[in-house]
């Protein structure tokens, strides 16, 4: 590791990370969405359009990436405000990360299914 590095590249380092990349990807679906929502009063014929778009499995594979980013930035903003304001936080934020993300794998797995199964339908029939 070069001398000066503030970067370790540890655990805190890439939820750091993770965190911020999930926010930005969360903000980026609200501006999708209002900008698809308003197009309705410009062009109802243009915002049906758009939503048929959106029952295509691709989608529905971009709508699972939403759910985890969600899940995670959620998860883990509470870990990042139990580090803040617990006494002992500091100390277990390393644990507190990997018990974020064991929750987050298993809300990921249960996921699965009520979020892909419109797109595996699409793409393999019943």
């Amino acid at each position: 590791m070069p001398a000066g590095t503030l970067y370790r590249g540890r655990e805190g380092m890439w939820s750091w990370v993770a965190h911020r990349v999930t926010g930005v990807t969360i903000f980026f679906f609200l501006f999708v969405h209002v900008v698809d929502t308003a197009l309705v009063r410009v062009s109802p014929e243009a915002y049906d359009d758009v939503v048929a778009t959106y029952k295509t499995p691709l989608v529905g594979l971009m709508e699972y990436g939403l759910v985890a980013a969600v899940l995670f930035h959620a998860l883990n903003g509470l870990r990042v405000i139990a580090v803040d304001f617990w006494s002992k936080g500091p100390r277990y934020q390393k644990q507190m990360l990997w018990s974020v993300v064991g929750v987050w794998l298993v809300l990921m797995a249960g996921a699965v299914y009520p979020v892909l199964g419109h797109a595996a339908r699409e793409l393999w029939g019943n």
